[in-house]
């Protein structure tokens, strides 16, 4: 039982790493109570736009309010799937080309309530999030981007 749920500090400096994302999958094996868990990774793509490569995003947040909101999220999530646990992270600053910028990590004793929860994690957080991303392009302009 899940006696915790607000979410830690959800944002990170920069990319996020793989060892971390690795690290956090193996603290889980001791969580024998866990038979699924749904992964999402989102990466930065090298995106052509109107001849303009990007090569970088740069996020910011209204960290306080993004927070306030993931709680709400989080909530709505526990509270519609049978999870176990669930993890987001977030980048913020420039985040280069082929890094990953953001990591949902959710486990559940059954992988359908994992995936279906990851799923609708990822579409919320887009949607939602006062978090915006300003395509550097290599050029060094740039243009703020449109989640879509």
């Amino acid at each position: 039982m899940i006696t915790e749920r607000k979410p830690k500090n959800i944002f990170t400096q920069g990319p996020i790493a793989a060892t971390f994302i690795a690290d956090s999958i193996q603290k889980h094996a001791t969580k024998t109570n866990i038979g699924g868990h749904s992964i999402f990774l989102g990466q930065v793509r090298a995106d052509d736009i109107n001849g303009n490569k990007v090569a970088a995003i740069e996020y910011t947040a209204y960290e306080e309010m993004a927070l306030e909101k993931m709680h709400q999220i989080r909530e709505d999530i526990f509270a519609k799937y049978p999870l176990v646990c669930m993890h987001v992270h977030h980048s913020l600053g420039k985040i280069a080309a082929g890094e990953v910028c953001l990591f949902v990590f959710t486990s559940s004793a059954h992988r359908k309530a994992a995936i279906d929860a990851c799923t609708e994690i990822v579409e919320r957080l887009k949607a939602e999030l006062p978090i915006w991303g300003k395509e550097v392009f290599e050029d060094e302009s740039y243009q703020w981007k449109e989640n879509k």
